[in-house]
């Protein structure tokens, strides 16, 4: 074989996934044979989201890594918002996870990975491109109730992928064209699904909320500290820590 061709084989023979055998497998091997190997709990997030962060660190959590998964959010050819939610937060952490897979600083970490669907009936409001586009997502939703979903992912260190799917339901109040106006020149829409953060301005346009308020926002908190805790993911520790040292978050 030529070198030509050889180097045309190795090519199309090379992948961007991790090895078959990662270090993240080789720890997760050596930890079921020896129980005595205790690993001190790492967390990495699947995203450079603010808004996530700030809701870990509201319950004591501050991810190990940032490992934003860059996929197509687009959903497919007859896919409802939920199952979209779920694919989405799952393609995410199993990306970050295979970003990882041969770190040696945190191949064994938990992944934690969620994505948010802003919904009227079908049809998904994802996050806008252009100011044009904004203002029809607000003029859609004014006056109506629609649904907000988040699917999370938590992979374990021994690659067990756990998801949930959290609902809530958002009513707007009827909202004119001059408030639509002054929030589309706010910018705060930028990069939101649907449109609008609840938790800024456009908390002003709510009249009613059916679930989790933290879903909205963008981390449905009772069913992440959930399946952490779950996972054994020491959550209360940085409670305990903060108890000792005499702090008041309040």
């Amino acid at each position: 074989m030529t070198s030509a061709k050889a180097a045309l084989f190795s090519a199309f023979g090379r992948t961007d996934s991790p090895r078959r055998e990662t270090l993240r497998h080789e720890l997760a091997r050596e930890a079921g044979r020896d129980t005595s190997i205790v690993h001190k709990p790492r967390l990495v997030l699947a995203s450079a989201s603010p808004r996530r962060l700030m809701l870990l660190a509201q319950v004591g959590v501050e991810p190990d890594a940032l490992r934003p998964a860059s996929i197509n959010e687009d959903p497919r050819m007859g896919e409802m918002p939920r199952g979209l939610a779920m694919r989405l937060a799952r393609s995410k952490a199993e990306a970050a996870r295979d970003q990882i897979a041969n770190d040696r600083d945190i191949a064994n970490a938990y992944v934690l990975a969620a994505d948010t669907v802003v919904a009227y009936g079908n049809k998904v409001f994802g996050k806008p491109q252009h100011m044009e586009e904004a203002a029809k997502f607000l003029q859609q939703l004014s006056g109506r109730k629609h649904r907000v979903l988040t699917g999370v992912c938590l992979i374990t260190p021994q690659d067990r992928a756990l998801t949930r799917i959290v609902d809530t339901k958002v009513q707007f109040k009827h909202l004119s064209k001059s408030e639509i106006e002054a929030y589309i020149a706010s910018r705060e829409w930028r990069g939101k699904a649907g449109g609008y953060a609840i938790q800024g301005l456009a908390g002003c346009f709510i009249q009613k909320i059916s679930g989790s308020y933290t879903n909205v926002v963008g981390l449905p908190l009772t069913e992440v500290t959930n399946l952490l805790l779950g996972e054994g993911f020491p959550i209360h520790f940085s409670w305990l820590r903060a108890a000792e040292a005499g702090t008041d978050s309040y």
